[in-house]
């Protein structure tokens, strides 16, 4: 039996290194994005910088008024990209040296998030590191589908490979 066998089986351990996730801004899809992302190994944070807004949270899991430190094995989510605080988020999570930053929006309209980072001065390569759109294209429209597409995007790129049914 191979090594990816043994782990699908469970009689090996799955992924020995440590991943982060970190959901930004309390969401329905943040709600989704948590529980899946526990279930498949990740360390999560929730960061939501406006306790008022922090209404939709999933038992068990707290948010996070500062964003947690970042390096190569977290991952970033933003999960509203309509939000006042979005360039001013994305600035602070691109330093912080993530593996990968993703904003949720759809691919038909343009990302707001580009403006907001032109505007606080943010270098041109640094914006080519945020993702839009996220996960894979599954047609999601659902708060669970769209965390799932994600997760599995995320996955995908992370094991670099490109997802869907090439193999």
């Amino acid at each position: 039996m191979s090594e990816s066998c043994d782990v699908a089986h469970g009689t090996a351990p799955a992924d020995p290194g440590v991943r982060t996730l970190v959901a930004v801004f309390a969401s329905p899809v943040s709600r989704y994005l948590l529980k899946f992302a526990k279930d498949l190994g990740y360390h999560v944070a929730l960061f939501e910088p406006d306790p008022a807004r922090v209404t939709d949270v999933p038992d068990g899991f707290a948010a996070d008024t500062a964003l947690p430190p970042l390096d190569g094995a977290a991952d970033v989510v933003v999960t509203d990209h309509h939000r006042p605080e979005l360039g001013e988020v994305l600035k602070a999570a691109l330093a912080g040296q993530p593996r990968w930053v993703g904003v949720l929006g759809n691919p038909r309209h343009p990302g707001p998030h580009v403006a907001a980072l032109q505007g606080l001065g943010v270098a041109e390569e640094d914006i080519a590191r945020v993702h839009r759109p996220v996960g894979l294209n599954i047609g999601s429209r659902t708060p669970p589908e769209i965390a799932l597409a994600t997760l599995a995007g995320l996955i995908a790129d992370r094991n670099d490979r490109p997802g869907g049914f090439d193999f």
